[in-house]
């Protein structure tokens, strides 16, 4: 038998609160789940075969369109789907430009990829205790765009899951492969590495453009401060700049990944 929608009114209700704690880190990390907004991130997350825990609709917005067939995909699916009042949406949305639906659903995690099985044409990303939630989810967001393989977060970086970084990522934290690891674990894993190992460094002498970099790639990104440590700095292959005639020194760390892996995944690309 198909369920349907439960309606809820009150902002006092024990799922609408459990589902508001995922707003906090600590919640998140106990009980593995997280919140994506808005129907654009849900059908992204049903079509890279994501299914939610719960969906949250504001009544009266499925009735037609995609809304619709979210929460009848879901309701099929046994999904719980919770039909609920304008101020209990406004209390689990967010507070700039809030959506009539939002998903919990569960974190997934990888494993690092063996090293000696990486395929020949892929390209990893590896980020060092990035700490801006922007910077993090448009660094997924263009890891997708560029048909990276997946992103490795070394350190002490910041949740991915967050609500902040989903939206920063646009869905593409539905595609793109995550993985967790300490520093020394990862220093032990990238030292099997078949191909080039790049970062940027102000120590770097090569520009980046006229690097033939090679294959299997793994781009290592520094925090937005400190940039790489120098034990990272020291386990790359290659040291590269991005060349800048104004008064700066360094660029935003979103921005220069995206260069760099526009640079790197040339080949790979055509319209």
């Amino acid at each position: 038998m198909t369920l349907q929608p439960k309606a809820i009114t009150s902002l006092q209700n024990e799922r609408v609160k459990a589902i508001r704690a995922l707003e906090m880190r600590k919640e998140r990390k106990e009980t593995g789940l997280f919140v994506a907004e808005g129907t654009s991130l849900l059908v992204t997350a049903r079509d890279n075969g994501f299914v939610p825990e719960t969906i949250v609709f504001r009544a009266g917005s499925a009735a037609s369109g995609i809304a619709q067939g979210l929460v009848t995909w879901a309701l099929q699916s046994g999904v719980e789907c919770l039909e609920v009042s304008e101020a209990v949406l406004a209390k689990l949305s967010a507070k700039d430009n809030p959506q009539s639906m939002l998903g919990v659903f569960k974190q997934r995690w990888s494993d690092p990829p063996a090293v000696a099985r990486v395929d020949a044409s892929d390209t990893w990303v590896a980020l060092e205790e990035v700490r801006d939630p922007g910077n993090l989810g448009t660094i997924i967001r263009t890891a997708d765009a560029v048909g990276a393989a997946g992103i490795i977060l070394v350190g002490a970086s910041f949740d991915p899951y967050s609500h902040e970084c989903v939206r920063a990522t646009m869905g593409s934290v539905f595609a793109v492969p995550l993985v967790r690891m300490q520093r020394e674990a990862f220093l032990s894993w990238v030292s099997g590495w078949r191909g080039d190992i790049v970062g940027t460094h102000l120590d770097g002498e090569a520009d980046f453009r006229r690097v033939e970099y090679r294959e299997p790639t793994l781009l290592v990104m520094g925090s937005e401060g400190p940039g790489l440590s120098e034990a990272l700095a020291a386990a790359c292959t290659r040291r590269v700049k991005i060349p800048m005639t104004g008064k700066l020194d360094s660029l935003n760390l979103a921005v220069a990944t995206a260069l760099m892996l526009y640079q790197i995944r040339g080949p790979h690309l055509s319209l």
